[in-house]
């Protein structure tokens, strides 16, 4: 079973109530949980919308009729509202956060009127890099948000491309909402479980559980795979049992792999095994940095 953290909810659980934010750093990740999301509320007979940005809601369609649903009844019955982000967020121009927040209140009631069980609408957010007037409210949005959301039959996931935003504002974003979508775990095994997250606003991959030499070639893969991330890649131990010698040179080998400009985090290691990588010296290597876990006083 894979341990979420308390922020985490995979996408397939989300219930009402819910109001979460997606980062995320390619469109196979996106395309994922954005058909699962939609797909669980026309099954459950909620009425659903989606506002799209960087996709357009002719791709938006594609994903669902590609997992199988034809949503042509959906979308004639009302059931299905895919349009975008300029017909919604920005449908007077300018950003609006408290009118667009009276707009959800509306979608929530005159969902419930209709006879739908619920409601639950997902929007791209890459609009908000735009020199938009009232985008700089974004985050003041998203905080009022939470109250459209909770305790109704109504859910949302808001979208944030980790490769457009920086850091510090997905950190600001993340924060606005009560919690994260789970992304799909790299690796999982009865021992180990390595799981793409966001912390402190990067990308980052974390790590549960023990790495052997039996499951060195798996984080070694998964190292492969964030490097296609942007900038720095973040590698969250603090979850972490037991990390043999073959692990930490899956560690060393991808920092020294990494192009110049870019380094390699591993933060929250257990301090024994962060003094044990000082005193052999990897932690020399230029790309890699260590970061002891704090130890409780």
């Amino acid at each position: 079973m894979i341990a979420y953290s308390t922020r985490e909810r995979p996408v397939e659980r989300m219930d009402h109530g819910d109001h979460l934010c997606l980062a995320f750093s390619d469109e196979a990740e996106q395309r994922r949980v954005v058909t699962a999301y939609l797909l669980g509320g026309l099954e459950r007979r909620e009425r659903v919308m989606y506002f799209a940005d960087r996709s357009t809601p002719g791709q938006v369609l594609t994903w669902l009729r590609e997992a199988g649903t034809d949503p042509a009844a959906a979308l004639d019955s009302g059931q299905l509202t895919v349009t975008t982000a300029d017909a919604s967020y920005l449908a007077d121009g300018p950003f609006d956060a408290d009118a667009m927040v009276a707009t959800l209140q509306k979608e929530v009631s005159d969902s419930l009127a209709a006879g739908y069980t619920g409601f639950r609408v997902s929007g791209e957010m890459g609009w908000a890099l735009r020199d938009i007037p009232g985008a700089e409210r974004l985050g003041e949005y998203e905080t009022k948000v939470n109250d459209v959301f909770a305790g109704r039959p109504a859910s949302a996931v808001c979208q944030y491309d980790a490769r457009r935003f920086d850091a510090g504002s997905l950190d600001a974003f993340d924060r606005c909402h009560p919690g994260i979508v789970a992304q799909q775990p790299l690796h999982t095994s009865s021992s180990l479980q390595l799981v793409p997250s966001l912390r402190d606003g990067r990308q980052s991959l974390r790590v549960i559980g023990d790495v052997d030499y039996h499951c060195a070639e798996a984080l070694s893969g998964a190292l492969e795979t964030v490097c296609d991330w942007p900038g720095d890649i973040t590698v969250d131990m603090s979850a972490l049992q037991f990390i043999d010698l073959a692990g930490v040179r899956a560690l060393v080998r991808t920092a020294e792999r990494l192009p110049d400009g870019r380094r390699l985090h591993v933060v929250d290691l257990d301090p024994m095994l962060s003094n044990v990588i000082h005193v052999i010296g990897w932690d020399e290597t230029p790309a890699l940095t260590v970061t002891a876990r704090a130890v409780s006083a």
